[in-house]
């Protein structure tokens, strides 16, 4: 009798288990990839497909529409697919969406990639983004370095003009071929993708077996997927998506805040509000709210900045944009110093990301009204705080001083004025007699020091 409790107790632990894996492999998970590839998005993926090693879903469906991405993004990316035990569908879709650069090697390391009509894919050529590109991208010194030690000045063959640009496109090359050649797409367009920039529509990536499917929906998805096998770390795998029902998964608070802050447009934003609030907080000192503002901002923007391809060179422009429009506003100089701080600002705010791909670049209307609102902020508002601070008080203690008044009584050496409609006590190292004017010389407590004021003070 007592081994019959822990028996019946393992028996609905096991029931209890299988139904929640049978539960979970009754849906797919969907995770939306919209926009360029960053930090946040390549965490929330990796994420979510680890996570699904452990929940296991039937598959997870990537929906994408990308112009492209950062490439350790996107490495880790396709890492964590390659290792996935679960499938991993990419699915380019609206109709206009693109998997573009980034996208289309993510597409080529799916398990099955499958787009909507009126979509495409390609332009997968590696760029320069800062630090390495999409598989790598070369320095200054490695350029200079490597044209002077093996660039063959007659070849014409590779786009490259040196070895390390060749060196480069050789390795995109191999790697995105290496993806085709595990899925057993089309590695040869893989490769003018690369070298090329080639692109395809979704009907053309059909017929060149670069994609698996076309699907209008995600009802013709699951449809078109119900019955596939494909092979999966050394064993068969059979899809039966027909009546799946699609779990979307969401970024949590963390991810968002990353993916937010990431945004070039932002992180401009960002660094542009902490530098404003500093210089309000520095040119009329109040409660701190500007200046604490101003911190928190340029923090954020600073690891913003550590996250993006940023351009040292397009920061330092920028700065230095910002304080020649800071002199003028301090010292005018016909427009010298705001002219050619305003030219530093725009080409710092060009030159800030240092990437071709739009989607991690700063849009030129942002720059167009930042560059506008900071001219006017300093050359206006900073030149009123300026002007406000070396101006005369109009109150207080400090006020009083050179108002002129009459003597109510005698002072010799105290005695009574009346100044601004106000009875002081007053002091006067001189005597001065009732009823005679004076001249208010400073202000002690509640005590003026006064003289006549028909006499100059000594």
């Amino acid at each position: 009798m007592s081994w019959r409790g822990p028996l019946l107790l393992l028996v609905l632990l096991l029931w209890l288990g299988l139904g929640m894996q049978a539960l979970a492999q009754e849906r797919y998970w969907q995770l939306d990839v919209k926009g360029g590839i960053g930090p946040g998005t390549s965490d929330f993926i990796v994420t979510e497909l680890n996570q699904a090693q452990t929940e296991k879903p039937a598959f997870v469906l990537l929906n994408m529409d990308t112009p492209g991405g950062l490439y350790s993004a996107t490495r880790d990316i396709i890492t964590a697919i390659l290792e996935s035990r679960i499938p991993v569908v990419v699915y380019v879709s609206p109709g206009g969406a693109r998997a573009a650069s980034a996208g289309t090697y993510i597409l080529y390391a799916s398990h099955v990639a499958v787009m909507a009509p009126g979509t495409h894919l390609g332009a997968a050529t590696p760029v320069q983004i800062g630090g390495p590109s999409l598989p790598g991208t070369p320095t200054e010194k490695d350029k200079s370095t490597d044209k002077s030690e093996d660039e063959d000045p007659q070849d014409t063959s590779s786009p490259g003009s040196t070895a390390m640009e060749r060196k480069t496109l050789n390795d995109a090359i191999a790697y995105i071929r290496s993806l085709a050649q595990l899925r057993g797409r089309n590695a040869d367009w893989a490769e003018l993708a690369v070298r090329d920039a080639a692109t395809l529509t979704a009907t053309e990536a059909l017929d060149k077996n670069v994609i698996e499917l076309i699907a209008d929906d995600i009802p013709a998805l699951l449809q078109g997927l119900d019955g596939r096998t494909l092979e999966l770390h050394g064993s068969s795998y059979t899809f039966a998506s027909s009546g799946l029902q699609g779990e979307q998964r969401q970024p949590d608070w963390r991810q968002r805040f990353i993916i937010t802050i990431s945004n070039p447009n932002i992180a401009y934003l960002l660094m542009l509000v902490g530098v404003y609030g500093l210089l309000l907080e520095f040119y009329s000192p109040g409660f701190g709210v500007a200046g604490v503002t101003g911190a928190i901002c340029l923090m954020l923007a600073l690891l913003a900045l550590q996250m993006l391809p940023f351009s040292t060179a397009g920061l330092a422009l920028l700065g230095l944009g910002l304080a020649l429009m800071v002199a003028e506003g301090l010292s005018p100089s016909f427009g010298i110093l705001g002219g050619g701080g305003l030219v530093a600002f725009v080409i710092g705010s060009v030159l800030l990301f240092d990437t071709p791909d739009q989607a991690f670049r700063v849009a030129w209307p942002f720059i167009a009204a930042f560059t506008l609102f900071s001219l006017t902020l300093i050359l206006v508002v900073v030149r009123m705080l300026v002007k406000q601070r070396h101006a005369a008080p109009v109150s207080g203690a400090n006020a009083m001083i050179g108002e002129q008044g009459i003597a109510l009584t005698v002072i010799d050496p105290t005695g009574t004025v009346m100044v601004q409609g106000e009875r002081w006590q007053a002091r006067s190292r001189q005597p001065v007699a009732a009823h005679q004017p004076i001249v208010v010389l400073a202000v002690e407590d509640l005590t003026l020091n006064v003289a006549p004021a028909k006499e100059t003070p000594s």
